[in-house]
């Protein structure tokens, strides 16, 4: 590795992501319609009948819709260059099918918008994550239904027109690739016999890179110099063993991710994928014209979430050795330590990744998710010695860095929930990821005051830098 390439380039968009339905709250104001995450009160699971009677964190969130104008004068103290976040589909569109949009919605981010900028901080926008409009559910049954790709349409179209002066950087669908694992949370299906629906999951995702293609085109025609890009969840495969089968087994295991990516940025199946359909008697309901669309619409970059890695094995005995981490499971690794929650933390699986991605695609890549979930501690001085996090980013940090070195172009680093919010996975705040503590419990108890960690100097000590100390 060349010492003098291993830099983090300037204007490195160093900075924080959360989620619309994790933390803003106000769930029901201001014209808002319910979102899938309002009637899931354990994550990514919810109701049949949709029933809203039980208790629900997103509900009420962090109330970051009364105080964004506070958390976000604490991410310019941590001197943040960026800043994601994601629009509420139904605050803006409160049943998802609307023709004018809710105002008041609209306006509320733009005043996120315009309280970034004068900060300085560059806003990056993800339009859709894990929050459609229930109406959208319950009238179209999710994103099977072709329809939804024209209401998608509109939102984008409506989000670019409001802010093609103001925001530069977009993001299609978050982690799009979690439709395979999570359908409801990912796409609004649901199966009548409860079981997953391999036609109707594809199908969805068919219409999901419609519409993401859509809004590309749409995005690069409204807004001069508009980036672009696609969201996946990624984490690298390893083959158990180093039998034939357990190497094919974990090949296997990163196409399920990669086919995402793929279609967004090659802008065509790939043939492993027509394969799969064939063995599996899948048919994708095309209409002229949509390959082509998909063909001249690809992303300008690569957004993805990086927590963990998984490993493959075709042993019967290994399946009961399984690990769980956002929303997807896999193999347990011997060699690996886990978080509370048994994600296993693989600092090196980042640089793995990134080389991944840029050998595959060539296209910058832009790591907008990763972090700790851990119980934290208030000690009797009210400080928060989260040395654990600090541990945790420090080390994938610095193999980001590598990462750099080996020649992989990376744009920015959002490390997820910069400030405290509610789990996706889970729904409670115990799971805590923040620089920025918020004195909330899973109960829904306490003031929502912030206050800041140990880590809040550590990463504002990072960015001042430009990550010189790694």
């Amino acid at each position: 590795m060349n010492t003098k390439t291993r830099k983090f380039p300037d204007g490195f968009l160093w900075g924080g992501a959360v989620a619309a339905n994790q933390l803003e709250g106000a769930y029901n104001e201001d014209g808002k319609g319910l979102s899938t995450a309002d009637v899931s009160p354990n994550g990514i699971m919810c109701p049949p009948d949709f029933s809203m009677e039980q208790f629900n964190l997103y509900h009420d969130g962090i109330d970051f819709y009364h105080k964004y104008k506070e958390d976000i004068a604490l991410f310019a103290e941590l001197g943040f260059k960026a800043f994601r976040f994601s629009i509420s589909w139904p605050r803006l569109f409160p049943n998802g099918d609307e023709v004018e949009v809710n105002e008041k919605g609209l306006q509320f981010y733009e005043n996120i918008v315009d309280e970034l900028i004068k900060y300085n901080i560059e806003p990056v926008i993800t339009i859709s994550h894990y929050e459609m409009p229930l109406g959208l559910v319950k009238t179209y049954g999710g994103w099977k239904n072709r329809k939804l790709v024209e209401f998608y349409e509109r939102l984008s179209k409506t989000i670019f027109t409001r802010f093609k002066d103001k925001v530069k950087y977009y993001m299609t669908f978050n982690e799009i690739n979690v439709l395979l694992h999570a359908p409801f949370t990912g796409g609004g299906l649901l199966f009548e016999d409860g079981k997953k629906n391999e036609q109707d999951i594809y199908q969805a995702a068919h219409h999901q890179f419609l519409a993401s293609a859509l809004a590309v085109k749409a995005g690069h025609e409204i807004v001069p110099g508009a980036q672009i890009g696609c969201m996946i969840a990624s984490m690298i495969t390893y083959p158990y063993t180093s039998k034939p089968e357990d190497m094919f087994a974990a090949l296997t295991q990163d196409r399920k991710t990669l086919f995402f990516s793929d279609v967004q940025s090659r802008g065509y199946y790939p043939t492993y994928m027509m394969n799969y359909f064939n063995e599996k008697n899948i048919e994708i309901e095309m209409e002229e014209g949509d390959l082509a669309l998909l063909q001249d619409n690809t992303v300008d970059y690569i957004g993805f979430s990086y927590y963990m890695s998984f490993v493959a094995s075709t042993a019967p005995e290994h399946n009961d050795e399984k690990t769980a981490g956002n929303l997807l499971a896999g193999v347990k690794n011997p060699h690996l330590r886990s978080s509370e929650w048994g994600w296993q933390i693989d600092p090196v699986g980042l640089r793995t990744v990134c080389n991944q991605l840029y050998d595959r695609y060539q296209k910058p890549l832009f790591i907008v998710e990763n972090g700790l979930g851990a119980v934290d501690k208030v000690e009797e001085d009210g400080s928060i010695q989260d040395n654990y996090r600090i541990d945790y980013l420090d080390a994938h940090i610095k193999e980001m860095k590598n990462a750099i070195g080996d020649g992989v172009e990376i744009m920015g680093y959002t490390s997820w929930g910069p400030i405290d919010l509610v789990s996706a996975s889970t729904a409670e705040l115990k799971k805590r990821y923040g620089f920025i503590y918020v004195d909330r419990d899973s109960e829904g108890k306490g003031t929502n005051n912030r206050y800041k960690k140990k880590s809040f100097d550590w990463y504002k000590n990072v960015i001042a830098t430009n990550g010189e100390d790694f």
